[in-house]
Parts: structure tokens; C-alpha cells; sequence
């Protein structure tokens, strides 16, 4: 079973129209400098995991009580029992959205064929001309995940796309290379990074209101739905 490293109880934000728990899972392919969760992607601590008994206790209790679940990260696709683990909270009645970074596109795809997943959710993390830099790995192929923003866009299934902004990282021409990219998006969203004090690094900062909000403006004519969260 993947390692749960934490658990939401409840969430009225994560999955659109649903109330639900979020289940965080630990280990991630990428290091983006700006991460809020080191603690599950620098040595997570695995033998800190929530066992597998205690959080399918957690979803028999609550039953009739959340309508889903979201499964976070970390990357949930580096597991590749996720879809065992997925299996089975569907078992008990509950609908699934998963975060992904959007790195493993036949995984994805292959959940998505198997129906085991009714919302995804993707970080496009850059233009794709920066994307190595915001990942934090200097060799990285940009190649599986423009093939998942693909997938995506194709429509079959629910899905959002979200960018976290960074000064250090995000300027306007950025903002713009990312709305030619997945032009049309059903769904985009832009969210002010916050320091949460668990970052993979330190000394990075987000935008101010207006900023994020001429941001928007820049992107709202390659993605028209585009929009601010938090």
C-alpha cells in the first residue's frame, strides 16, 4: 500500500462539488525549490505512515458522511499499487480525485481508461521553455508531461489545471508561454505561493493581489476560465 504520510479529515475546497478527506502520500519525482510539503519529499518519514488498517477504518466510519476522497502528494503515481489502494476506496462508495504532477503519463492514462478516477488535478508548474528550473532538476525531459497536459485537454475526464506563482519564477511572459500551452483548459487556476514553512528552499516569496490578478489578465485570452484561488 502507498505510505500515508497525512490525512484531512475533511475538505470542502480540494474536490469540486464534493465533500471529502485528503489522504497525502509520501515521495515526489521532482524538487521544486518552492515546495510546501519537504517534509513528504526529502527522506519522508515512512515509519511514520498511517497503516493501512487505520485509514480504511477512517473511510468505513465516514461513510455516507464524505462524498470522496483526494489523493495528494508527493507524486501519487510513483506507486505502483495506486491502483490497488484506489480499488478499494472505491470499494466503499467513494468518488477519487488525484493531484499529479503530470510526470508518469501512462499511469494516468491507465487509471483513466479503468474509470478508478473521477477528477484530476495537475500542477503546471511553468512555461515549458523554464520548466527544469521550477522542477529543481536540471536534466529534466518536459516531454511525458506535455503528453499528460495532452491527455487532459482531450476532455475525458473532469480536470483542472493550477500554477503556484513565485516571483523568483513566474513573470509575465512565462504566465503567457503557459496559456498558449494548454489553451482552451476547461479549467485553470492561479494561486499565490505562501511560505509554509516546511519548503524544500528558503528566501522565495509570492505576488501581491494586483500582480497575481494582471497575471490573469494575461492568461484569460488563451484560457477564458482561468481564475484566482485563495
Amino acid at each position: 500500500m502507498p505510505h500515508i504520510l497525512g490525512l484531512q479529515k475533511l475538505t470542502l475546497l480540494d474536490f469540486p462539488e464534493h465533500t471529502a478527506c485528503t489522504v497525502f502520500l509520501g515521495g515526489c519525482n521532482f524538487r521544486c525549490p518552492f515546495c510546501h510539503n519537504r517534509s513528504l519529499v526529502i527522506n519522508p518519514d515512512f515509519s511514520a505512515a498511517i497503516s493501512e488498517e487505520e485509514f480504511f477504518g477512517f473511510l468505513n466510519k465516514r461513510q455516507g458522511l464524505l462524498d470522496g476522497v483526494c489523493i495528494t502528494g508527493g507524486e501519487p503515481l510513483l506507486y505502483p499499487d495506486l491502483p490497488d489502494f484506489i480499488g478499494r476506496i472505491r470499494k466503499l462508495g467513494y468518488r477519487v480525485k488525484l493531484d499529479t504532477n503530470g510526470s508518469m503519463p501512462d499511469r494516468l492514462r491507465s487509471l483513466l481508461e479503468s474509470n478508478m478516477v473521477d477528477y484530476v488535478a495537475m500542477d503546471i508548474k511553468n512555461s515549458p521553455a523554464r520548466y527544469a528550473e521550477t522542477v529543481g532538476i536540471e536534466s529534466f525531459d518536459i516531454e511525458p508531461v506535455k503528453e499528460s497536459v495532452a491527455l487532459l485537454l482531450s476532455d475525458v475526464i473532469p480536470y483542472e489545471f493550477r500554477t503556484t506563482l513565485v516571483r523568483e519564477f513566474h513573470t509575465p511572459q512565462d504566465i503567457v508561454g503557459i496559456g498558449k500551452w494548454i489553451c482552451g483548459a476547461k479549467r485553470y487556476f492561479l494561486q499565490s505561493f505562501k511560505d509554509s514553512g516546511d519548503l524544500i528552499s528558503a528566501g522565495l516569496s509570492g505576488l501581491t493581489e494586483s500582480e497575481t490578478g494582471a497575471f490573469l489578465e494575461l492568461v484569460k485570452p488563451f484560457v477564458p476560465s482561468a481564475s484566482i484561488r485563495g
